[in-house]
């Protein structure tokens, strides 16, 4: 199995992958009426990435999904995407078994397993993941293969922009390695107490991975709120010096959010909590990539200093041999 420490130090690797074996799926935008992508954890996180990314690219609606059943206004023209690294997510071949009842066509992203057999069984164009990683350092290869995909169905080629990003990891990868080091070190003293990351819109599926980062990583608690709306509930919460580490992660993209991440810093800094704002230049595939690797490298920092298992989920695992010993009953 890849260490996260290797597949972050040759994290250029799922683009190249991405690059080299990406092929047409020879569809169209105006085929669709909407777009569901189906996947949990680690093989569901691309898609949550690419449903923020796509919002404002994107003339039809875009579901996510992370649970058994396909939402009622699935049809048959619904493009259906589904991921499952291992290819056995029991959640995600009810998903598979729901949008082929309804004719709906399908996109498969996988490892192996059960979904690949399926696909191969339907003649359904598959995306062959590289394997050896756990599934939640699979996001390279995720939301790159995920961008291309929509890229292909817009009428647009995003190979040249994987390529670069591909470049930019490759020139830049100590510098980001350093910057998450520069994080880890800001809340080293600190460590034990749970994350509260604050993001705007844009940045609110990168503060989700990395909440599930420190979860699975780290063993930390994480949570998000995203601004507006906590300004409207959660900042009522804020009060005194409370056990918490906060990041603020957000964009310049809308004036009137960022006025109001300067309004919360401010109040929280005020009865000394442990605040780092993060506010990143440019909203671009590039810089989501970017933010995610420097906060990737920021969880297993945290796992060393604390010495948690890096490699291994035992709750998540005996979750599933929990699950696995039970009679399927579908609703």
């Amino acid at each position: 199995m890849i260490t996260h420490e290797s597949s972050l130090d040759n994290f250029t690797e799922q683009f190249d992958f991405v690059l080299n074996n990406y092929t047409s799926h020879d569809l169209n935008i105006n085929q669709f009426e909407n777009i569901i992508m189906g996947g949990l954890g680690g093989s569901g996180i691309g898609a949550v990435l690419a449903k923020n990314w796509f919002f404002d690219k994107c003339p039809i609606p875009i579901e996510t999904i992370a649970d058994y059943h396909l939402p009622k206004f699935a049809s048959n023209k619904s493009l259906v995407i589904l991921n499952s690294y291992s290819g056995n997510t029991e959640e995600t071949l009810q998903l598979f078994e729901e949008a082929n009842a309804l004719g709906c066509p399908m996109l498969i992203m996988t490892g192996g397993g059960k979904l690949k057999e399926l696909a191969s069984q339907n003649k359904l164009k598959t995306y062959d993941l590289k394997g050896g990683y756990q599934p939640r350092m699979t996001v390279g290869q995720g939301l790159g293969f995920i961008s291309m995909i929509f890229g292909e169905l817009l009428g647009e080629d995003h190979q040249p922009i994987i390529r670069s990003i591909s470049d930019y990891f490759e020139e830049n990868r100590d510098r980001q390695k350093q910057s998450g080091e520069q994080i880890f070190n800001f809340f080293k003293n600190t460590i034990r107490k749970k994350f509260v990351i604050v993001a705007d819109r844009e940045f609110a599926p990168v503060a989700v991975r990395f909440t599930q980062q420190l979860q699975e990583n780290s063993k930390l608690e994480g949570f998000v709120n995203v601004l507006p709306e906590a300004n409207h509930n959660v900042i009522e919460s804020y009060t005194d010096k409370l056990d918490t580490n906060f990041i603020m992660l957000y964009s310049n993209k809308n004036p009137r959010v960022s006025v109001r991440f300067d309004f919360l810093i401010s109040h929280l800094e005020l009865d000394n909590n442990t605040v780092l704002p993060m506010q990143i230049p440019e909203y671009t595939l590039q810089s989501i990539f970017d933010v995610i690797y420097r906060l990737d490298w920021v969880s297993v920092m945290l796992a060393n200093e604390l010495g948690s298992d890096l490699m291994n989920v035992p709750i998540i695992m005996n979750l599933k041999g929990f699950l696995s010993d039970l009679e399927i009953v579908k609703e």
